[in-house]
């Protein structure tokens, strides 16, 4: 009876066209001419030759604030920097906050404002001047996030987020951003908060303050119902306790001006 037998794999180095990307960068690093050793080109990264992982980070958190304006289906605001913005929408408040949080965040230390208020009627260009100071920052390395006040009470019931989140993965994800945008604050919310919509906005807040994590915050409601005015404000839909820690630690930017939605002609329909 005859035996079949295979040879033993080979012994010795593995090919250099099967080193891995770092070992031959390491080589380039040293002088070697990899052309001469029969490795194949390696590609660029596109923005040029990176030593440490700092430069992928702040990619991956450039690329997250934009996923996160994207879910919102605000892609138009991704053009918009300080550069955009007029007087009323207070750039150059906006500006010298983010300097003061870059600052901070080298230092490894607690931003001394660390909420950003941007009240302002309907139209006045909130939205528009707070997703300029998210794209200013995520391009300065900061892991910023934009969702809206009502989005996220919505995503933090079961079954309810993009890209099969959980609930949990949620909360985790708008607490340790490095900057939340939280967009219309109390928008959509007519009357008296729901019991569930008050205690997980009260917690947003509550983790964010208490990691010393920055906030903007945009909405349309004044802080309080004025004197002979129907209309409610902040304080009537979630408390007043959410209202003290929202206004711990705040810097308070008005947004006014006309409404930039209205039609030059009005509609006759």
């Amino acid at each position: 009876m005859s035996v079949t037998t295979h040879a033993a794999p080979a012994r010795g180095m593995n090919a250099l066209g099967d080193l891995s990307e770092h070992i031959v960068r390491v080589l380039q690093n040293n002088g070697a001419d990899i052309s001469q050793l029969g490795v194949p080109p390696q590609p660029e990264p596109q923005d040029g030759l990176w030593e440490d992982v700092s430069v992928p980070q702040a990619r991956a958190r450039l690329n997250m604030w934009r996923n996160s304006i994207e879910d919102a289906a605000q892609n138009e605001y991704l053009a918009f920097r300080f550069s955009h913005l007029d007087d009323n929408q207070k750039p150059n408040t906006l500006r010298g906050w983010l300097d003061s949080l870059v600052e901070a965040k080298k230092l490894d230390a607690r931003p001394t404002v660390l909420n950003m208020l941007m009240p302002g009627p309907i139209g006045s260009g909130k939205s528009a001047a707070a997703c300029a100071l998210g794209n200013e920052a995520a391009e300065r390395g900061l892991w910023t996030l934009y969702v809206k006040h009502a989005t996220y009470l919505t995503w933090r019931r079961p079954d309810s987020a993009p890209h099969n989140m959980k609930a949990w993965e949620v909360r985790k994800r708008f607490v340790e951003c490095d900057l939340l945008v939280l967009d219309e604050l109390c928008g959509e919310m007519d009357v008296t908060a729901t019991e569930f919509a008050r205690r997980e906005t009260i917690d947003l807040i509550d983790a964010r303050i208490s990691a010393g994590r920055p906030t903007a915050y945009t909405t349309n409601l004044r802080s309080r119902r004025q004197p002979g005015s129907q209309a409610m404000g902040v304080v009537d839909i979630l408390g007043e306790r959410l209202l003290s820690r929202l206004e711990s630690s705040a810097h308070l930017a008005k947004i006014v001006g006309p409404d930039r939605r209205k039609p030059a002609q009005p509609l006759d329909w």
